[in-house]
């Protein structure tokens, strides 16, 4: 099985993501590993910047700013009715958990699960966009699969054991979409591979 992986640029508007069908969809078994759209890990971590400092109007604002940029994104990625309503909820889901940040204790783990969005956001409208082209694709939760031992290194053996797990409930299917950087702990608690991480998710895999 193949392994691609496609860093924030490429996927960092609607016309770059409809160009990543191209290169995927070839009839060859492949895991494909998505980054954050371009900018958004970024917004993410002022955003979370504004929550440490409590200053909640500022994250609002943020929050609101980069909310519109997702919308827009949208209305241009697809085409069918249907698939817009299922952009449009999942913006709203995901917008909504990071407007409840401003009402509530924000530390480290909030953070991660803050930074944790873009990647979420970045595969489900991909994979939203694959259902509306009618190609057949899995979209895998690396939060499934991917964590971290006790010195927050990759647990390989974990990482192995689950992974192929997550395959085996897929029978037949020959195209999978996961999220690059994104974890969890030794706790179970969402956490990441750091900066450049997703490339490191891809090696892994």
């Amino acid at each position: 099985m193949k392994i691609m992986k496609f860093g924030g640029t490429s996927v960092g508007s609607p016309q770059r993501m409809k160009a990543l069908i191209d290169l995927i969809n070839d009839g060859e078994p492949k895991i494909v590993v998505l980054s954050a759209m371009s900018g958004t890990t970024n917004a993410l971590a002022d955003i979370s910047q504004a929550l440490y400092q409590k200053d909640n109007e500022k994250a609002g604002t943020l929050i609101a700013g980069l909310e519109e940029k997702y919308k827009k994104v949208i209305t241009e990625l697809y085409s069918s009715e249907n698939s817009l309503l299922k952009g449009k909820e999942l913006i709203s889901t995901h917008f909504d958990y990071l407007k409840s940040f401003t009402r509530d204790l924000f530390t480290i783990n909030e953070e991660r699960a803050v930074l944790a969005q873009g990647e979420l956001i970045s595969t489900a409208l991909f994979q939203f966009l694959l259902e509306e082209k009618g190609i057949p694709s899995v979209l895998l939760a690396a939060l499934n699969f991917m964590r971290l031992n006790e010195n927050a290194e990759p647990d390989m053996t974990f990482i192995s054991k689950n992974l192929k797990l997550e395959l085996t409930k897929y029978p037949g299917s020959e195209l999978f979409i996961t999220q690059g950087y994104i974890s969890r702990n030794d706790f179970g608690e969402i956490d990441n591979l750091k900066r450049g991480g997703s490339d490191y998710t891809a090696t892994i895999v």
